[in-house]
């Protein structure tokens, strides 16, 4: 099925690589106008959107000015995150402070600049990427990491209760652990920390997944089409997992 998403203008964050470079590319062969995003804009090379431009997610001033020179959106997906390796006892409040900032503040400033004109516009389709390590899960040593994603899923669904009878759909997305650039530096960081080899460490990442794979970026961009796409209609307020068993 081809063309699910013609005739929509949607907007990416941290499009560049792994998850949001693989919606990126699904929403453009399934016909959408896309507005890549990402803090590193030489990331976006090769893309063939409306737009590829540099956005620093953590910046209100940023994020205001590019929603007051686009066209109200269709679709909005929200992929900005960072990942942080330790416990509780590993989290400074810079830390603490960071992760939040980008992995939840950062919906709220897109959400802020960009869910007016969907309103406007009469509806809509945000997508925001939590995590099976979330409230739906905890894993070891994903402490601030696991809170953030958690109030990403209560944010999700408090935009859908608040924009349910002005056309706005709020979703989540929350993935395993997926083959992706960031997870190959993690990999690398833990095993420079733990003096285990980049394979043991990488074995590590495989056994937690009961399928005993790696997730593909491409099969959590088959359900980001899926919840943009007004295939998914009557569908608001939840979160999706895309974690090949993981939180079974």
């Amino acid at each position: 099925m081809t063309a699910r998403l013609q005739g929509k203008l949607a907007l990416i964050t941290a499009a560049g690589q792994g998850i949001g470079r693989a919606i990126a590319e699904a929403f453009i062969a399934q016909g959408a106008q896309v507005i890549a995003t990402d803090v590193d804009a030489g990331k976006l090379a090769g893309l063939r959107s409306l737009r590829s431009l540099k956005l620093d997610a953590r910046s209100t001033a940023d994020v205001e000015a590019l929603a007051k020179e686009t066209a109200p959106l269709d679709i909005l997906v929200n992929c900005a995150g960072y990942v942080h390796q330790g416990t509780v006892l590993d989290c400074s409040e810079q830390t603490w402070d960071f992760s939040f900032d980008l992995n939840v503040k950062s919906i709220h400033r897109m959400l802020r600049a960009f869910l007016p004109g969907m309103v406007q516009k009469g509806g809509g389709s945000i997508v925001n990427i939590s995590s099976a390590v979330s409230s739906i899960r905890g894993v070891p040593n994903r402490y601030v990491y696991g809170a953030t994603k958690a109030a990403i899923i209560g944010l999700t669904k408090q935009v859908a209760a608040d924009f349910i009878r002005k056309g706005i759909r709020v979703n989540a997305i929350c993935p395993g652990t997926i083959e992706s650039p960031s997870l190959h530096e993690r990999i690398e960081e833990l095993s420079k920390a733990t003096g285990k080899p980049i394979a043991a460490v990488a074995e590590d990442f495989v056994g937690r997944q009961p399928m005993g794979r790696l997730g593909r970026p491409e099969e959590v961009a088959a359900l980001a089409v899926f919840l943009a796409s007004d295939e998914s209609s009557f569908i608001t307020g939840h979160a999706h997992l895309v974690d090949g068993g993981m939180a079974l």
